[in-house]
């Protein structure tokens, strides 16, 4: 496991204090969300990993062959990968508490490593994800708050699939939020109210 298997930047934060990864879309860079982290959780330290795979210059984190068709395999390799970088970031950092949020492909594989690994995270916000498989759950999500942001009519994320997101989650044990608009892919205000309130009752509990 090493700090440095992504190209990323880092926002120090407090010591001790939260750690939140930040996860861009298709296309985004590391840079995409490291400003919206650090304004979510004031003080804390913020990972922000720039994804490794190029589909026509936009950076991804995993392969697809299609649209909304992944590559199964390069997915489970992104998984295994990003699960290391997390552990060695949060093993170095010894932090109060292990955030995430992923925009659209981030929300993806922040969703496959919860799936993998899932006591990685205390709370995860996922906006705007697509899985259009049936996940496997590694261990028991008792206890993760999770919250889960879509647009009604998104053309690249079916609220279908939203729903069934949703279920598996609440079936493994995760307390569950469903957040949802009455638009299609992009972010508005009320989902980020919501992923505020969803770190910010994770420090009220600390």
């Amino acid at each position: 496991m090493s700090k440095d298997t992504y190209i990323h930047k880092v926002l120090p934060g407090e010591p001790g204090g939260p750690l939140v990864f930040a996860f861009h879309g298709t296309g985004g860079d590391e840079n995409q969300l490291l400003g919206f982290a650090r304004e979510l959780v004031p003080g804390a330290t913020v990972v922000s990993p720039r994804g490794d795979v190029s589909e026509m210059g936009a950076a991804r984190f995993f392969r697809r062959t299609g649209e909304g068709v992944y590559d199964m395999d390069d997915l489970a390799r992104a998984t295994a990968k990003m699960a290391g970088f997390v552990t060695a970031h949060v093993e170095a950092a010894k932090p109060s508490a292990v955030y995430a949020l992923g925009y659209s492909n981030g929300a993806n594989i922040l969703a496959s490593v919860l799936f993998a690994a899932a006591d990685a995270f205390d709370a995860v916000a996922l906006m705007h994800p697509l899985i259009p498989f049936a996940p496997e759950v590694n261990g028991s999500l008792e206890g993760r708050r999770v919250l889960i942001t879509a647009g009604r009519r998104d053309p690249i994320c079916p609220p279908e699939l939203t729903s069934r997101l949703d279920a598996y989650l609440r079936d493994a044990g995760a307390d569950v939020r469903l957040e949802w608009h009455e638009g299609g892919h992009e972010v508005r205000p009320n989902e980020i109210e919501a992923v505020k309130h969803l770190f910010a009752s994770g420090e009220r509990e600390k």
